[in-house]
């Protein structure tokens, strides 16, 4: 298996260290309204957590579009609020143009699993995007076969592996539904755009035919991505 080393030119750029930037403030901007909403809630006593996902039931179908927003404790929210904004980050940074659609589907798309095969019970919680935004990341990772996307795979695993613990069944409050159905549908989706942004791949002379017998040197190749 050929792995592929992205061009320093590209990786290290001012664009590059930018679009670092621009990745990272909207993961923050998304994290602090989950925090907004529960401190709102918690304020006010608004006890909004009952508006959440209810499989099976029409009136739940609301919970489609805001569940993940809603979080049910002070540990709850805690405990998912750096899996997001790291794995968000990550997903935004490193796959720019596959996440203006993977990151839609899998927010709308896990409750939507939910909601037809989970229990009839109240979901709430941003831990089933976040589930599906690690397994796609860390199989988009091993899809790529170029340096970049391996090493971030790797530290995706090496951070979050205890998660997996998550994706087993329980009878408890914890929505394993939303765990697995968006693992899932973020390998899935790590296959479908598996040819989505791929960074400029660095280049040796012998690996292109020299013009002329000109000596050839050691390059970058630059493109844009798509």
């Amino acid at each position: 298996m050929k792995i592929e080393q992205p061009d320093p030119g590209f990786t290290t750029s001012l664009r590059s260290r930018k679009n670092f930037l621009t990745a990272l403030r909207y993961s923050v901007m998304f994290t602090a309204l989950i925090w907004l909403i529960f401190i709102s809630n918690w304020l006010l006593g608004l006890d909004i957590q009952r508006y959440g996902l209810m499989p099976h039931q029409q009136s739940g179908l609301w919970g489609i579009l805001y569940t993940p927003l809603l979080h049910g404790s002070w540990q709850h929210l805690i405990a998912n609020t750096m899996p997001l904004l790291v794995v968000l980050t990550t997903t935004l940074f490193i796959y720019p143009n596959a996440s203006i659609r993977v990151v839609p589907i899998i927010y709308f798309g896990t409750s939507v699993v939910v909601w037809v095969f989970g229990r009839p019970d109240i979901h709430i919680g941003i831990s089933g995007v976040v589930y599906g935004l690690l397994s796609f990341v860390f199989v988009s990772g091993l899809l790529r076969r170029d340096m970049r996307s391996i090493a971030v795979s790797l530290l995706i695993w090496f951070l979050f592996s205890p998660l997996l613990s998550g994706l087993v069944p329980t009878a408890g409050p914890v929505s394993w539904e939303m765990h697995l159905a968006g693992f899932l549908l973020g390998i899935v989706l790590a296959i479908m755009y598996r040819d989505w942004d791929r960074p400029p791949v660095k280049r040796y002379a012998w690996e292109e035919e020299p013009d002329d017998g000109a000596t050839a040197s050691v390059h970058g190749h630059d493109r844009d991505l798509p």
